[in-house]
Formats: structure tokens, sequence, C-alpha cells
């Protein structure tokens, strides 16, 4: 039995796969090109992070240094992005971080995996709709049109000081769960359809954001970066390198997305060389663009005013009237940013549950592909419906601490897949190969558990719990259906 568990797939039989359907139903169809796949990570990228998070990163934690930490964060991100692209480029299949844990270490780990990735993209839909919502009720505030609190925000509030939870006495978040019917909906209708819009969006916000650099930068005071990096309160975290680090975790979650790329790895027409290029250039562009962003805000508002949920609009204000036609339009672009992020995610889920139902460990039924729009109708709509409770019930902080450290447990395991193929198939084709190898997987690995270790605990509770859950389901059902141990 023990060896059943750890029973691996072969390159060989998911290449198979990956070329047509080998239970002779529909297949995904490829129409994705490198700019789409570039767009895809930025639009999954390019969201609640740099909209919401930079403000109280730089406040509370590193100061104008928050820009040091952008770059600590994205090269944490870079190291697991490499080992991404080998395995995307090597196994062009729908699934990601689950199709390469199966390919290397074995059923359960792919299984265990599979299910951790829920909390990654079905969770970070939810969370990112909130974000979207609070966004939306301020901009039509703006124009008289009122959103009643009782539904626009979440009936249980968490306080993540103290880890407690309360009744707020609303009922639900109704914009929340809009945008992820709406989303869902475009997800069913085609994933061409879904990509050029998301190419609409990404332009939109990315516009929205040069905007603020180019315009901000002449409103710059260079004394507000004096000292770059403040002196540390005594407290770990409060300033100095350590604050810097402490920043990099906080504005990790701005990263969240661009594995989501190689989910769309079997609807990609070259994909041994344009999943690369997109999961490393969707990140590049994303991270130059946050450290322009953080230098602009922190040279235009003193860093310890900007602890506010929207600090680009509190930059924009510090402005005066010169630039106060441009508030609504970053309201604007906040939310094209964070409406192509839930698309993004929204998008990734399904494909793992196409995946895993494919190998058996899921019902048949989540394997189905739409006739007509050839999407997994199903499980898109399966995805949508929870999305939209979980964004109408929950609140932010919660969503967010799971979302984090389910992503990270994710580019643990596929840095450490990329460690165990290269020693048990060195001879395998690998037409990208992560450069200073074995340095940069281990370092992924280490740079993700670091930022896990800084997690509070009930969220590692919360994360002990979801995976006893999976692993109930998988020795409940998926063990037995598998294709690949029963064949």
């Amino acid at each position: 039995m023990a060896n059943k568990l750890f029973t691996t797939k072969s390159i060989e039989r998911l290449m198979r796969e990956s070329s047509g359907d080998h239970d002779g139903g529909h297949t995904l169809k490829r129409t994705l090109g490198k700019t789409n796949l570039v767009m895809l990570g930025i639009g999954a990228i390019i969201g609640a992070g740099i909209f919401v998070l930079t403000g109280a990163a730089a406040s509370q934690h590193a100061g104008p240094a928050v820009v040091i930490s952008f770059i600590v964060a994205g090269l944490a991100c870079a190291f697991a992005g490499l080992c991404y692209s080998e395995f995307a480029s090597m196994i062009p299949i729908a699934g990601s971080a689950y199709t390469y844990a199966y390919a290397t270490l074995g059923e359960f780990i792919a299984w265990i995996i599979g299910w951790d990735l829920i909390l990654e993209y079905l969770f970070g839909a939810s969370t990112v709709a909130v974000g979207w919502s609070g966004y939306m009720v301020s901009f039509l505030k703006d124009f008289g049109l009122v959103i009643p609190e009782a539904l626009s925000s979440a009936p249980i509030y968490y306080d993540a000081a103290t880890h407690s939870y309360s009744a707020t006495g609303a009922l639900i978040n109704l914009p929340a769960m809009a945008i992820v019917g709406i989303m869902t909906w475009l997800l069913v209708i085609g994933i061409r359809e879904s990509a050029n819009i998301n190419n609409v969006i990404v332009i939109i916000k990315v516009i929205v954001i040069l905007l603020f650099i180019i315009l901000g930068w002449n409103y710059i005071n260079p004394d507000n970066w004096v000292p770059f990096i403040p002196e540390n309160t005594g407290t770990f975290g409060e300033y100095g390198w350590s604050g810097v680090v402490r920043a990099a975790g906080i504005i990790f979650f701005a990263y969240i997305g661009f594995d989501a790329v190689s989910t769309a790895a079997q609807e990609a027409i070259n994909p041994q060389k344009d999943m690369p290029f997109g999961i490393l250039g969707s990140l590049v562009v994303c991270t130059i663009l946050y450290i322009l962003v953080g230098l602009v805000m922190t040279g235009i508002v003193p860093y310890l005013q900007l602890n506010d949920p929207a600090p680009i609009a509190v930059a924009i204000d510090a402005t005066g009237p010169g630039l106060a036609w441009l508030r609504p339009i970053i309201k604007i672009g906040a939310l094209a940013g964070l409406s192509s992020v839930i698309l993004v995610m929204l998008m990734g889920q399904p494909r793992i549950f196409f995946s895993m139902s494919k190998d058996g460990l899921l019902p048949k039924s989540f394997g189905k592909v739409h006739p007509k729009y050839q999407t997994p109708h199903i499980t898109t709509m399966i995805t949508g419906a929870v999305a939209m409770v979980v964004a109408g019930l929950f609140p932010i902080g919660l969503l967010g601490e799971l979302v984090s450290i389910g992503t990270l447990l994710a580019f643990v395991i596929v840095c450490g897949g990329v460690l165990v193929l290269r020693y048990k198939q060195p001879d395998l084709k690998r037409p990208f190969k992560t450069p200073f190898f074995p340095l940069v997987p281990i370092l992924g690995m280490l740079s993700s558990l670091s930022l896990m270790y800084f997690l509070p605990l009930d969220t590692w509770i919360r994360l002990i719990v979801w995976m006893l859950i999976g692993v109930i389901i998988y020795f409940g059902y998926s063990r037995k259906h598998s294709k690949v141990n029963n064949p």
C-alpha cells in the first residue's frame, strides 16, 4: 500500500495525454500565445497587493525601503518561477504543481498539493473579490450611490492582531459575490474570450499605474526618502533590515498568481517555449512596476502617512488639486486590476480539478469539457459557486493568510520536485532548465519555508485541518479510483 501512495506518473504518459484526450472525449483547446500568457501572469499578479498592502508595509515595517522589500519578495518568487518554468516547458499539461508533483513525488503528494492549491486559487479569488467590493462601494459612493454596509460586508469580523472573531451585523457581501459570478460566466463561455477580456483589463490597469508613476514623479520630495531604511524601533520587523524582511513577507501577497500561468499549459499554442516566457516575463514586468510605484508613493507622502487601505489614492490626494482628476481613474484601475486577478484565479482552479478527474482522483464529471466552448464548464461552475459563498461570508484578513500559506506550500513542493526529478531522471528532455542547479531550487524551498515560518500559528492550524480533510477524501475515494494505481 505504501508503494502505491508514491506511484509516479511517467512523463511519457503525461505527454500522450497532453496531445489529446486519451478517454476519447473533448480536450482543452490550444489558443494562447506568448502575449496572452504574459498578460495572464500580469493579470494575476497586479491586484490587491499593489493597490492595498503597499502602504501598510511601508508605514509599519520598512519605510521607503519597501522598494527593497519588493525586490526581496520578487527574488523569492523568481526562484519558484524558474522551477515552475522548467516543469511547465517539460510537462505542458493543465494542473500546474499538481501535475508536476505526480510526475516526481508520487500520487499522494500530488493529491496533497492539488488539495492545497484550492487555498491559493479558489480562496484567492474570494479574497480579491472582497477587496474589489471595497473599491466598488467607494467608487459608487463618489457618485452618490450608496450600497448599505449590511449588503457589502462580511457577517464575520476577523481581528488579525488577536486572531479573534466577532459578528459584524452585516448580512452578506453582495458586490463580492456579483463579480465572482460575472467572471465565472466569462470563463465558461471560452478561454480565448476570457483571455482577450483579461488583455483589455491588464492594459487599463498598467496604463493607470504608469500614469501614477509618470505624473507623480514630478511631485516627489527627496527628503521623504531620508532615511531610506528608518532605524529599528527595538521591535523585530519594525524598520531596520528586519522590517524590510517582514514587509517582504507581507507584500509577497502582491506576487501571488504568476504560477496560475502554468495551469493554462494545455491551452498554450507552443508551451515548451511560451510557458517560461509567460511566467518569467510577467514576474519581471510586475517587479519593475512595483519598485517604481514604491519609489513614487514614498517620495510624495511621508511613509508614516501611508497606513491606509488605498495608499495610492492617499499619494494622489497629497499632490493637491493638480492631480485630483486622477483619483477616480486610480479607482477604476484598481477595480480593473482586481477583476483580472479574480478571472485568472478562477481560471486556474477548474483546470487543476480537470487534471485530477482525468487521473481518477475526483469524479468523472469534473473532467467534462463543454462540447461547444471547450472549457471545463462543470468544474468552473462549481469553483465559482463555492468562491461566491466564501467571498460573501468571510473577511479579507482571514482569507489572505490562508491564501499565502497555501501558495508557499505549493512553491516548496514544486522546487523540491525539480530537485528530485533532476537526480532521478537526468536525461529527460528539458526545453527550459532552471539555472544554477541545485542552488535555485534549494533557495526557492528555503525562502518559501522562511515566509511560512513567520505566518501566525492559527493559520498553520487551519492549514493542518484543511490537509486532514484532504487526506480523508483521498483514502475514502481517490485512492480506490486512481487510474494510475488501478489501471
